[in-house]
């Protein structure tokens, strides 16, 4: 059975201006904040919240024409191929089709992953970009002494995938996230639209209050396509080095760095 297939059977205002953006200075960016150029602005941060509140219950459709609304043509998604990213690029296909759609691609990814990337081609006409670092797998490995995955995961994380985000938000005013909250503690939190402090520009989650079911019911209800990993008993999909399959009864991003203290690449954490 399906992974599709086992979880259905469980189962009008006016576009106001850009944000309000303070340049910072270089002496004011850090390591743990690389594409922060831009902060928000008090009436910014105020202005958030309460579209967030206002948007708590809306329908992620509502939400992503929100945000289409509101920030298009500085909108962007990244996506990693996942059951809510490929459930956001299913929504935004009818409601956006011309919004940016990138993936970050470390070198590390399953052959799945990037097959996926072309089914989305084939099935809704769009093009996801691949964002990929500086250095190839080999020159990183090469450089750093070997694979850094297997010592210093966090290092490869920042190196090939945050980076990246942060030089690819250049030219953006917002990004869709596909986060749920019920995913892990780290996103629990987490608000429809929120300040993106680690890359200077706004998050949206449209996702954020649905839980896996709903995922995978639209997912057989309208038959988008997904991972194929994701029925061999992958329920979080990641580089291929720090992805193993899950134990009946774990978290259902167990899989990720096993071994590690570390459940989040840093794309959706606070620090």
């Amino acid at each position: 059975m399906t992974q599709a297939a086992k979880l259905e059977a469980n189962i009008g205002q006016a576009k106001p201006a850009g944000p309000q953006l303070r340049i910072l200075h270089p002496s004011e960016i850090t390591d743990s904040a690389p594409a922060a150029l831009r902060t928000a602005s008090p009436e910014l941060l105020a202005e958030l919240k309460r579209e967030s509140l206002a948007l708590e219950t809306a329908s992620p459709q509502e939400i992503l024409r929100w945000a289409v609304d509101r920030y298009a043509p500085r909108f962007s998604m990244a996506t990693a191929f996942g059951p809510e990213g490929m459930t956001i690029i299913h929504m935004l296909a009818e409601l956006a089709p011309e919004t940016p759609i990138f993936n970050l691609d470390t070198g590390y990814q399953f052959n799945e992953t990037l097959e996926l990337r072309e089914e989305v081609k084939r099935r809704y006409g769009i093009t996801v970009e691949l964002k990929q670092p500086e250095l190839s797998v080999e020159e990183y490995e090469r450089e750093n002494g070997g694979r850094v995955y297997t010592h210093n995961p966090e290092k490869c994380c920042q190196d090939r995938k945050i980076k990246v985000l942060a030089a690819a938000a250049a030219g953006f005013d917002a990004w869709a996230s596909a986060i749920r909250r019920d995913q892990s503690d780290d996103r629990a939190k987490a608000p429809i639209v929120g300040w993106d402090k680690k890359f200077g520009l706004v998050k949206i989650s449209p996702l954020a209050n649905w839980n896996k079911q709903q995922v995978w019911k639209l997912i057989t209800d309208e038959n988008i396509p997904y991972n194929p990993l994701h029925d061999q008993g992958y329920t979080s999909v990641g580089c291929w080095p720090c992805t193993r399959k899950t134990m009946l009864g774990e978290d259902e991003r167990a899989g990720r760095w096993s071994g590690f203290a570390k459940t989040e690449c840093g794309l959706h954490t606070s620090d």
